[in-house]
């Protein structure tokens, strides 16, 4: 082409375009196609010629618009060999937007067809708006059938086939395979099996009879609907198209009408249709008769198919209304809901497609929902064997196919298997064998193969894939799917349609309204491109990209109405993340990998913050499928680890490739795992992909989606899982054919625990064959066949395997429940391990012959000769542990005939035959059945409950004591006489409950008669038997006579009344002397033969004729006697009249009446019960409610007590009660607490103390006693002689206590506590205390005395002769300084003989003595600082004056300043009488350091020297050594935790070493190490008098410890050794064992690493020591080495082995040596393994060890019965304070039982142990 004819302008570019296109016209109608999917291309066969046909196409493609033209122009430029000028001229004229061209000879301008197909026109009107004009029959079929033939056309020229090109593959619309098809509703078909439409993949076309089955529906009537679900790629859109295609081509004979819809395309329309304009304007409209036509399809609905795809896309919710006609305007979902319901052409079928989610309301409940499941392996393979049909590579296709477990797992998903078919067809011809599988591991690598593969080469396809991923993802943002031309750039256009990765069609937006619409091939590809973009566009920052890397959950029934267009992004995402993709995404962005890595990294780090999350089960599969795209092996670790032990899935479709993303993750996981389906949609292969999942270890699926085939499947795997224990399956359709697979396949698992088969609906025949093929399983313990069809032949079936089968336990069948629990065979296990001892061999029989067996058939509706059958099963039998035949019919009958074969049958538990229809008369028969048995224990009968229950006890044991309970059965009183007659013929009945019948008084009264001849009875229950007041005396005469009746409880209201005796005390008096008197016990005088007796009386009106009556019946009760009464109130009259006769009741020890009213005169009443009776020892009354008197044995015993808690008592009542009182001789305690008594009453009580000879405590707590009070107390105190210590506090404690004494105290004790002081109150208390027998020691703590006040208490307090000792606790003394409290000091009057300040306790303490004397060296030296005349020297002449006595000087937490050093360092030398200096945890300067060596180096009489705690360093130590320098009368030092460091150490040596009166060495964590005990070894025998060493915390190991021990040895006055926290080891305390001194009190050696051998060489050692106090050896591993006396230890206070790893193996020796410490008084074993049998022996020994006050047994292995014995032991030994129980295996409920019952147990984390009393 020369250059004049390029100018020839637009005209010749038309004719060259013609041209050229004329030369391939096959594919200019294929882009015609493309660009107009509505044109109807047999048109051009119309044309004269082929050019004329060539200028008609591109005259309708450029009347299309401008955009259309451009994105022709370029496919034109980029797919045909278009020489290179015209290619520039074609874009330069046409390709950017120009103009378009005015076409020569194209004739008038083509405008848009107006219809949806091509080829076919329809007429101009509306159908919804023409009239209706009246046709004849005739006339309406003829219109009819044109129309129906019209629709058929068209179908058949849309899916009208194309052959392939010769070394093509088939085109892809042929080749189809059908999809796994599964019901899920009961609307199956008539002729599928198990649910599922899997048709038959390997005839010629196997898709026929599975289509027509989708519309072979059971229900005739109604709604015709069903909807297909499947997950996106699944192929539903497909199998719409297949249906089309196979209506016109006629198969599916039984629709005349096919209508297909997509949603997607209704979406776009916005205004309200009628259903005729949906049918005939958006689909097809007749040519003429619309009308006509719709009433015919109205008629003939039945044969009228629509098809709606893509349900779940549907954008606008319909209203509530439906369509109210076929004419009613209304939006296309309503319409669709109309036609569902059945609303609007009823009768028609509809068939919607959706992805699994949430459906619309719109949906009626009896839809048929089938589930696409995409292709199995047959299925994959007959897929791809098609793709490659008449290929030279079809056989190595299939090859790799089979050959690659992951590939056939992605090919699970039928647009994968297409994916990747297309990249293996362009692979396999160029690759070596596995080489192109090995390019496609990922789906994500597929289709970056597929556009590695399609794509164009050159420098377009990196921005050509950047335009169109960014089309992608926008359209998914928005939720678009269909893109309009002005939506795609016409480059990006004519790329996506070259590779065929766009495809085109007609959209209708409203009647009249058509356009071309444009969408990516499939909705992954758009996910695919999507994710492309976000990796490799430079426009995407990575917070951006991170946002999309989620994980969304698409349960089943969600409230989320419409699901998203993102599912897979992330999973593209991930996969793009891979290292695979990295050159892939550099070539897309045009960037170095480094970039790309960085994008790829944050990818992978939002993925390992997922990993590592709790999510549910739908995000956890799809974590799954993007760390499996990844091949990130420490990722999917990291996921894998990350997982919950027990993993489980509810409600949502898992899919092959589901499980198998699942399987592959788990392959990472090193520990068991625990998975779980319920209600879980599955596809019927999908178990395959589990296959070899080592990590499952139970496995269950629940699911009435489960057939047969899923169970073939899940046989072929379960070989395969070698760690598999349990498996469940419940809830499914499996028959004998799918459970004969399973059982075949369980069989080859002989490591199987558990196998549940529940809810299956399995028959007889069955059940039997599982229970033959799987008891035989060598480690079986349970098979559940619970919720199947059982008949009675089958049952007795199953009890003779139980009963045969020696490795059966239990059988339990009740209505529902089948199941047995095995132990492991013995003999199976010993074959397997390949035993061959016929010793032992022998032995195991013997042990499986001698099994126990229980047996449950409850309401297996048994009969008489069942019950027959079955005894004769059990007599042959193993023996039994439990036999429960409760809820069948054996009536009187059957019932006899188990109760006299019992005995025979060796039952060692529960015969239960409740709810048999036993009647009285059966009752007696029983009765007479059991009355010879040797070993019943209990007889429960009751037949309101229809309760009959026999226990027996174990056959070796025979029972001595029986418990008959025959309760709610009617018995009267003219029964009795029958009854006794039967039950006296039992020897070994003890117990007999007649509760809950209808004895009366009079059976009362006969049973008082006949008691004496029941023989050994030792508890009567005769509740619930309407018995009146009059028969409760009858009984009590009884209770006063019989001797073997100790207790008698009678609840009169509730009818609760037992009679019960005691073991002990009723067989010595029926057969010897009386038993003795518990030991402990508080009324010693009694006879020690006597049996305690309790009387309790609740719930009934006690009046004066009644008490006195009940008063008269005890007269003659032996003792001691307990009376309990309790009633709503008593009155005064009735009070009067139980005191009064009190002294008549000599035998009476305690008088309880709780949770009764009495007047607010009764404490008067009360308190004169003193002198009424003098036996009374304690009178306590509780807020006039609860009262409680003890009576001793004897008038002599000493100490009564008496309280009047919360009872009202104001200062009227003071004086009346303390004349009442003054009677008594012998007050120990008064307790007047929580009343209203004021200062007023506090006032009188003072000024009446004197009349009461109170020898013990005066409690006035809570009595709104202020500040006047406590100083009334305080001015009271010289005037009682006998107080000797008196506690007030005034805040939120509200306490008031005062001690008293028998003899006068010299000495007095006040603490005042948060009283409040004002100023005016400071003199009084200084006046008050300076009166003589006042106290001599006062504490004020938190009585807001400022520094001011304390000047004026110290100033004003003056004694003429003794000591006081003032403490003060106040915030301000941790605040001021030292030298602010010395000058405080100073004002005191007497002599300061001690000085003690700590910070920490804020407190300061003063002992003043007087009257104030002065030495005369201390007068010489204060008056050579007062010449000077410095205010330092004048603070040092006072303190020199007031402290010249001071023998005890004490600084603790202080910091200690220049001055206030500088200042000691001039006291000091005055103060001669100093014995004690104490400066413990306090901070001193270098300088401060000299001034107070300087000052201590003068004091040279020291006796105690502590300077441990402090903050020095290691020059500050040796300055601080020189103060021992001169100190020859040293007995105590300690200097702890000091950094002690060789130099230091060798002063302190030097030191020590001239110290011969050393009593006291304290050293310990100062890390001196094994070089510094061999220092201090080497002098510690030149310390005669030491008697405590303490080298704790030090480093010392095993060389050191030998010295020390060597050395200790000489050591013969030591007392207290502590070497704890050393690394001393076992060879230490054998050389400690070796030489322990003789007057040895405590041996402490905490974390010392011994062991058992150096354990037991001490305790040898130790056994017998006479003086030895306390042992620690906690946190050592003693295990069996722990402390083991002979002789014990008689002085042993403390014993502490905690974390020492004691067991239950230990127990009775720990106890029997317990037992041989008698002052033991605190046990510490916290922390350690023991158990219920500890426990046991604990609780045995706890009543004999009478000093003990508290047990610690935190953190062990003791249960609710070890704690049960403990607390039954407890209650035995009173003297016990508390038993620690924290972290036991203890359940709450028994915590919460236990604590109420025995609250000395605590269970708490914290010390919750009561607090002596104050002053003791």
């Amino acid at each position: 082409m020369d250059p004049d004819s390029l100018q020839l302008g637009t005209k010749n570019l038309w004719s060259w375009l013609v041209s050229l296109l004329s030369k391939d016209p096959e594919w200019l109608n294929a882009k015609v196609k493309f660009f107009l999917p509505k044109m109807d291309l047999s048109s051009r066969n119309k044309a004269e010629d082929a050019t004329q046909g060539v200028m008609l196409q591109l005259s309708r493609l450029h009347t299309q618009g401008q955009a259309t033209w451009q994105a022709f122009i370029h496919c034109v430029c980029m797919e045909l060999d278009v020489p290179l000028d015209l290619e520039v001229l074609l874009l330069s004229t046409w390709g950017h937007g120009d103009g378009l061209p005015s076409p020569l000879g194209a004739g008038e301008e083509c405008r848009p067809e107006s219809q949806l197909h091509h080829g076919l026109k329809r007429p101009h009107e509306s159908c919804g708006s023409s009239p209706r004009p009246k046709q004849c029959r005739k006339q309406q079929l003829e219109l009819a059938k044109r129309y129906l033939q019209l629709l058929r056309t068209s179908a058949q020229q849309r899916y009208g086939s194309r052959m392939p090109k010769p070394g093509q593959p088939l085109a892809l619309h042929q080749v189809y395979i059908p999809p796994i098809l599964q019901w899920s509703r009961a609307t199956a078909p008539f002729n599928t099996q198990e649910g599922a439409i899997l048709g038959d993949p390997k005839a010629e076309d196997g898709t026929d009879a599975s289509l027509r089955d989708l519309f072979s529906t059971k229900a005739d009537k109604g709604p015709k609907m069903t909807v297909l679900l499947g997950k996106a790629g699944m192929g539903n859109t497909t199998l719409t198209h297949r249906l089309c295609q196979k209506w016109a081509e006629g198969q599916l004979d039984r629709f005349q009408a096919l209508f297909r819809f997509e949603f997607r395309q209704l979406n776009l329309i916005t205004r309200s249709l009628t259903l005729p304009q949906l049918l005939f304007d958006l689909y097809l409209s007749p040519e003429t008769g619309a009308d006509l036509v719709f009433q015919y399809l109205e008629q003939n609905a039945n044969g009228v198919l629509l098809i709606f795809d893509g349900l779940d896309q549907a954008l606008h919710p319909h209203s509530s209304k439906d369509a109210a006609g076929p004419e009613a305007l209304s939006p296309a979902l309503a319409l669709f809901s109309g036609l569902c319901k059945g609303t609007l052409l009823p009768g028609c079928w509809v068939l919607a497609t959706s992805r699994p989610g949430k459906l619309p309301d719109c949906l009626p409940t009896e839809a048929a929902m089938v589930h696409m499941w995409g292709f199995d392996r047959p299925r994959v393979e007959e897929y791809m064997g098609r793709f490659f049909s008449n290929q030279p590579w079809q056989e190595a296709a299939l090859a790799q196919l089979r050959g690659n477990r992951h590939l056939q797992s992605m090919c699970a998903v039928p647009a994968v298997c297409q994916v990747t078919c297309l990249c293996l067809y362009h692979l396999l011809p160029s690759s070596s064998p596995g080489q192109a599988v090995a390019l496609l591991p990922t789906v994500t690598q597929n289709y970056v193969q597929m556009v590695s593969i399609l794509g164009p080469r050159g420098p377009l396809l990196p921005e050509s894939l950047l335009g169109l991923s960014e089309v992608a993802l926008r359209g998914l943002e928005t939720g678009k799917v269909i893109f309009s031309v002005g939506d795609i750039p016409a480059p990006m256009m004519a790329f996506g349609a070259a590779l065929g990765w766009l495809t085109s069609f007609c959209i209708c937006t409203g009647p009249g309204h058509q356009d071309t619409g444009y969408a990516f091939t499939h909705l992954s590809l758009q996910e695919f491109f999507a994710a492309l973009h976000l990796m490799a566009s430079p426009d995407v920052d990575k917070n951006a990209l991170t946002h999309y890397v989620t994980l969304s959950s698409h349960w089943v029934l969600r409230t989320k109405a419409r699901l998203g267009l993102l599912d897979h992004l992330p999973t593209f995402l991930a996969g793009l993340a891979s290292r695979a993709c990295c050159p892939f995404l550099s070539h897309v962005a045009q960037r170095d990998e480094v970039w790309v890595g960085a994008r790829q990294a944050e990818v992978m780090q939002a993925l390992r913050k997922l990993a590592t999350r709790r999510l549910t089960g739908p995000k956890v599969v799809a974590l799954c499928h993007c760390v499996v795209e990844t091949q990130e092996p420490e990722l999917a670790s990291l996921m894998a680890q990350s997982l919950p032990c027990y993993l489980s899935f509810h409600n949502f479709p898992l899919t092959y490739a589901d499980l198998a993303a699942l399987n592959n993750i788990l392959g990472h996981r090193n520990t068991p795992i625990q998975l779980g389906f319920e209600g879980c949609p599955l596809e019927p292969h999908c178990p395959e992909a589990l296959a070899g999942c080592e990590p499952v270890e139970d496995l269950s699926f629940k699911s009435r989606k489960c057939g047969d085939a899923f169970a073939e499947a899940l046989s072929r795997s379960l070989p395969t899982m070698g760690s598999l224990k349990k498996l469940g399956l419940a809830g499914s359709k499996i028959t004998a054919q799918g459970i004969h697979h399973l059982v075949q396949a369980l069989t080859l698992c002989p490591q199987l625990e558990e196998v549940r088969f529940q809810d299956n609906q399995l028959k007889d025949w069955v059940l039997l064959n599982i229970v033959e093929g799987l008891l035989c399983l060598p480690r079986l313990q349970k098979l559940d066949l619970s919720r199947n069809s059982v008949s009675m032949s089958t049952l007795l079936c199953l009890t003779k395997v139980a009963v045969t089968k020696p490795t059966v336990r239990m059988l339990q069948v009740r209505e529902a429940d089948l199941i047995f629990l095995l132990s492991p065979s013995i003999e199976t296990a010993a074959e397997l391990e390949g035993a061959s001892d016929l010793q032992g061999n022998a032995s195991q029989r013997k042990e499986a012959q001698s099994r126990n067996l229980a047996l449950r058939l409850q309401q297996c509706e048994l009969g008489v000769h069942d019950v027959q059958e079955l005894i004769a099963q059990l007599q042959e039998g193993p023996h039994l542990d439990e036999v429960d035949l409760s809820g069948n019919q054996l009536n009187d009958e059957g019932c006899c005939l188990m109760a006299e074969a019992a005995a025979q049958l060796y039952i060692a538990g529960n015969l239960n035959l409740s709810d048999n229809g036993l009647t009285m008369d059966g009752v007696h028969r029983v009765l007479s059945a059991v009355s010879m048995c040797q070993t019943l224990a209990e007889l429960h009968i009751s037949l309101l409950h229809k309760t009959v229950v026999l226990t027996f006890a174990p056959e070796q044991e025979e029972q001595e004591a029986m418990q008959e309970r025959l309760t709610h059965c009617g018995w009267q009183a003219k029964h009795l006489a029958q009854l006794c007659g039967v039950l006296g013929g039992s020897r070994h009945l003890r117990h007999l409950d007649f509760s809950g019948n209808a004895l009366g008084d009079e059976g009362a009264a006969q049973l008082a008669q006949l008691l004496p001849g029941l023989g050994t009875l030792q508890s009567l229950n005769l509740s619930e038997n309407g018995l009146s007041l009059d028969a409760v005396f009858i009984l009590t005469q009884c209770f006063s006579t019989l001797q073997w009746l100790l207790h008698l409880d009678v609840s009169f209201e509730s009818q609760h009344i037992v009679l019960r005796g005691d073991r002990r005390g009723r067989d010595s008096l029926a057969g010897g002397p009386l038993a003795e008197f518990p030991a402990g016990a508080q009324f010693l005088a009694f006879d020690q033969r006597c049996v305690p007796r309790s009387f309790c009386l609740r719930q009934c009106l006690l009046e004066p004729p009644s008490l006195a009556r009940l008063c008269d019946a005890l007269e003659k009760c032996p003792g001691p006697l307990e009376v309990k009464l309790s009633c709503e109130a008593l009155s005064d009259q009735s009070l009067e009249t139980l005191l009064t006769r009190l002294p008549r009741l000599p035998q009476l020890s305690l008088l309880q009446l709780s949770e009764t009213r009495l007047s607010p005169r009764s404490p008067l009443l009360l308190a004169d019960l003193f002198s009424l009776c003098p036996r009374v020892q304690k009178v306590d009354l509780r807020s006039l409610y609860h009262t409680t008197l003890h009576f001793s044995s004897s008038e002599e015993q000493k100490g009564k007590h008496c309280g009047f808690t919360d009872c009202g008592l104001s200062q009227d009542h003071v004086e009346p009660l303390c004349w009442l009182l003054s009677k008594c001789e012998d007050l120990s305690q008064l307790d007047l607490s929580a009343n209203l008594l004021g200062d007023d009453g506090l006032k009188c009580l003072l000024q009446c103390l004197s009349q009461l000879r109170i020898s013990g405590s005066l409690d006035l707590s809570h009595n709104s006693i202020s500040v006047e009070g406590a100083l009334c107390l305080v001015k009271a105190l010289p005037s009682c002689p006998h107080v000797r210590e008196a506690s007030v506090n005034l805040g939120s404690e509200q306490s008031f206590w005062v001690h008293f004494s028998r003899q006068e105290e010299a000495e007095k004790t006040l603490r005042l506590s948060q009283c409040g002081f004002r100023p005016e109150h400071v003199p009084r208390l200084a006046a008050s205390l300076n009166r003589a027998q006042g106290p001599t020691a006062l504490t004020l703590a938190q009585c807001c005395l400022c520094l001011e006040q304390l000047t004026v208490l110290l100033s004003r307090l003056w004694r003429p002769l003794g000591l006081l000792n003032l403490r003060v606790e106040e915030p301000w003394v941790g605040k001021v300084g030292v030298l602010t409290l010395l000058e405080v000091c100073t004002q005191a009057s007497g002599n300061i003989t001690e000085l003690s300040i700590s910070k920490s306790q804020q407190q300061l303490c003063l002992q003043l003595e007087f009257p104030h004397k002065e030495n005369p060296e201390a007068v010489a030296l204060r008056l050579a600082h007062c010449d000077l005349g410095t205010q330092h020297n004048l603070l040092v002449c006072q303190l020199m004056e007031t402290c010249a006595r001071l023998r005890q000087l004490s600084l603790s937490q202080v910091s200690l300043c220049d001055t206030s050093s500088l200042l000691l360092q001039s006291l000091l030398p005055a103060l001669s009488e100093l014995k004690t200096f104490r400066l413990t945890c306090s901070c001193v300067s270098s300088e401060g350091l000299s001034h107070l060596t300087s000052g201590l180096s003068h004091c040279l009489y020291l006796e105690e020297l502590d300077l441990s705690n402090n903050q020095l360093g290691e020059e500050g130590t040796q300055v601080l050594m020189r103060v021992l320098e001169g100190k020859s009368q040293l007995k105590r030092l300690d200097l702890s935790h000091l950094p002690l460091g060789g130099s230091s150490l060798a002063m302190l040596t030097q030191g020590l070493s001239h110290r011969t009166l050393l009593q006291s060495l304290r050293l310990s964590h100062n890390q001196i190490g094994d070089t510094g005990a061999q220092h201090l070894a080497a002098v510690l025998p030149g310390l005669p008098e030491l008697r405590k060493i303490d080298l704790s915390g030090n480093g010392i190991g095993p060389a050191g410890g030998a010295r020390l021990a060597e050395s200790l040895a000489l050591c013969k006055h030591l007392e207290e050794l502590m070497l704890g926290c050393n690394a001393l080891g076992d060879s230490t305390a054998l050389e400690l064992a070796q030489g322990l001194p003789q007057h040895l009190r405590a041996l402490h050696l905490p974390s010392s690493r011994l062991g058992p051998k150096g354990a037991l060489s001490l305790s040898q050692a130790l056994d017998g020591c006479p003086y030895v106090e306390e042992i620690s050896l906690a946190e050592n591993s003693l295990a069996r080495g722990f402390p083991q006396f002979c002789k014990g230890l008689p002085l042993l206070r403390r014993i502490e082995l905690v974390s020492c790893e004691i067991d239950d193996h230990t127990a009775k020796p720990l106890a029997a040596s317990l037992l041989l410490c008698p002052a033991l008084e605190e046990i510490l074993l916290s922390w350690n393994l023991l158990g219920d049998e500890a426990a046991a022996e604990l609780a045995r020994v706890l009543p004999q060890m009478g000093r003990l006050k508290r047990m610690d047994l935190e953190k062990n292995r003791i249960t609710a019965c070890g704690a049960q014995l403990l607390a039954e032991g407890l209650a035995q030994g009173s003297g016990i304070q508390v038993i620690r129980l924290w972290n036991n295996r203890i359940p709450p409920d028994t915590v919460r039982r236990l604590q109420s019952q025995e609250p000395r147990l605590d269970f708490a984390f914290f010390d919750k142990q009561p607090k002596a009393p104050w002053g003791t």
